[in-house]
């Protein structure tokens, strides 16, 4: 069984971009959504956009700030498009998510997404305990922040998956 994941907006300025984050996780299975000042929410726009995951906006929980959106978590990756001056393993997508996984079996884990225009403050990478970076072009490295949920998203659900014991399947004996 797969350890729930909490994922973390910061400052979202598109509220849009909110409800497309909400029906990303929702495809990979995460539910558990908790917004840092989001500039406009709730927002019809970030209800048309979730297209069916209206729950996740629903019972997503709004914070004044990330501290306390990270209050109750063992484990923190926040992401990053960048290298920071703060002093933080940094993980690839893969390497990320077995950490959160493992972490997970031990208590809350989260991974905390920055504001659109500016993606996290040193000073929100200071709650974390690590960052990952999603590899894209050097030249045109601009990743819409729904994107990036689904990526990572998808990468935890994957390796999740391979986590599970197969299936046993029986000879069929006449």
């Amino acid at each position: 069984m797969k350890p729930p994941l909490r994922i973390v907006l910061v400052g979202t300025q598109h509220p849009g971009n909110i409800g497309s984050a909400a029906r990303a996780m929702k495809t990979m299975g995460l539910y558990e959504l908790h917004l840092v000042k989001p500039y406009k929410f709730p927002h019809a726009e970030a209800s048309a956009l979730a297209a069916g995951a209206t729950d996740l906006l629903d019972k997503a929980v709004l914070h004044e700030n990330l501290a306390d959106a990270l209050a109750d978590c063992h484990f923190v990756i926040g992401t990053s498009s960048r290298r920071r001056e703060v002093a933080l393993p940094e993980f690839m997508p893969r390497a990320a998510v077995a950490q959160l996984l493992q972490s997970g079996h031990v208590g809350k884990v989260a991974l905390v997404f920055g504001c659109e225009r500016t993606g996290l403050e040193n000073e929100d990478l200071q709650r974390c305990h690590a960052t990952v970076c999603i590899p894209a072009n050097p030249e045109y490295a601009s990743l819409n922040l729904a994107a990036a949920v689904q990526i990572l998203a998808y990468e935890y659900h994957v390796a999740a998956l391979a986590l599970e014991p197969e299936p046993t399947v029986l000879p069929n004996i006449i």
